[in-house]
């Protein structure tokens, strides 16, 4: 009875976030599932909660409510290589030497909605890193194409020409 209890209290603490989802599976391990082919687990994801920085009266140097998500890039499992590389590279400077990745989160005023923005955040990123770019085909300028670009040539450089001082020769 006590780990029903303890499932159900786990299933109603989850929040669904607007960009993915946190669902349980079997052995009660609370995944975010990211794409339909990749999900992160709970536990891969670590969240300390910090002081605020900015405005906030009274209550900013009493309550942390800004949230700091930790995520090991580079170890995780449920990352396959490509995407692994392509967030690495769109993650920029928010990533580590050691292949962690830190979003801080301070725009609201709870820890709660803090805590779901960090999480929206990641999500983010991996599904941008998610997606294959798009392989550029090289292409050559069109025969047409060249002929008007020195016509415009041809054009200005008569233009400039005309502006030159007229020489006057010695008769």
């Amino acid at each position: 009875m006590i780990r029903v209890n303890s499932l159900a209290w786990r299933l109603s603490s989850l929040r669904t976030c607007a960009s993915g989802r946190f669902f349980v599976t079997n052995d009660q391990i609370a995944m975010l599932h990211i794409t339909r082919t990749i999900a992160v687990d709970e536990s891969e994801i670590q969240q300390d909660f910090i002081r605020a920085s900015g405005p906030g009266g009274q209550h900013v140097n009493k309550a942390s409510t800004a949230v700091q998500l930790r995520f090991d890039v580079s170890n995780s499992p449920s990352l396959p290589d490509d995407v692994r590389e392509r967030l690495m590279r769109i993650a920029g400077n928010r990533v580590t030497e050691d292949g962690i990745l830190i979003i801080t989160a301070q725009r609201f005023r709870t820890q709660e909605r803090n805590r779901q923005d960090a999480i929206d955040r990641l999500v983010a990123l991996i599904r941008a890193a998610a997606r294959k770019p798009k392989l550029r085909r090289k292409t050559k300028p069109t025969p047409a194409s060249k002929r008007r670009r020195l016509d415009t040539k041809r054009r200005r450089s008569n233009i400039k020409h005309l502006r030159r001082p007229v020489s006057r020769s010695e008769d």
